[in-house]
């Protein structure tokens, strides 16, 4: 088997926080089902993972992203 290296995290690059009011970047963490992506597919760490999924869903239900596709 080959051996795959893992993508750096987004948010450890970047130094920058999870913010649920950033919308644009929350999307690249979304399927187009708009499911949140696993964390083996979105490449980030474990931390940050977590902080993504809760920012996504406090994004859901403030109406700044949708639950379904439309």
């Amino acid at each position: 088997m080959p051996k795959t290296t893992q993508k750096p995290c987004h948010y450890c690059v970047e130094q920058k926080p999870v913010d649920w009011q950033d919308t644009v970047t929350l999307k690249h963490f979304v399927s187009s089902y708009w499911k949140i992506a696993p964390q083996r597919r979105s490449g980030l760490c474990a931390l940050h993972q977590r902080k993504v999924a809760s920012a996504i869903k406090r994004a859901r239900v403030m109406v700044l992203m949708p639950y379904i596709p439309e």
